[in-house]
């Protein structure tokens, strides 16, 4: 199986406070991703993040506003010992500071 490295960038704004639930260790979101490592858009992505939705959410064709995006920043093809190919060693975009 394939090792990627995605960096995730979410606009915490959008979260619908509303889907936050209490675990045993902490205040939880389910998020949702599709991740085409194999295809960027135009701003270099290759997935987008939304809340998750319930079976009966998605029966219902609810759809939550994407949060954010991801990249593919590292793959490394199958478990053969093959050498990892770098998708992009870019990571300067990425930022530590959490706004809540």
């Amino acid at each position: 199986m394939a090792k990627l490295g995605i960096s995730i960038r979410i606009d915490v704004s959008k979260i619908d406070k509303d889907r936050l639930y209490k675990g045993a260790k902490g205040t939880y979101l389910d998020l949702t991703t599709f991740i085409d490592p194999n295809t960027a858009d135009q701003y270099d992505n290759h997935g987008f993040i939304s809340q998750s939705v319930t079976k009966e959410e998605r029966d219902q064709s609810v759809r939550t506003p994407i949060l954010g995006n991801c990249k593919v920043f590292f793959q490394e093809q199958g478990s053969d010992n093959s050498s990892p190919a770098p998708v992009s060693n870019d990571i300067s975009g990425l930022d530590d500071d959490i706004p809540f």
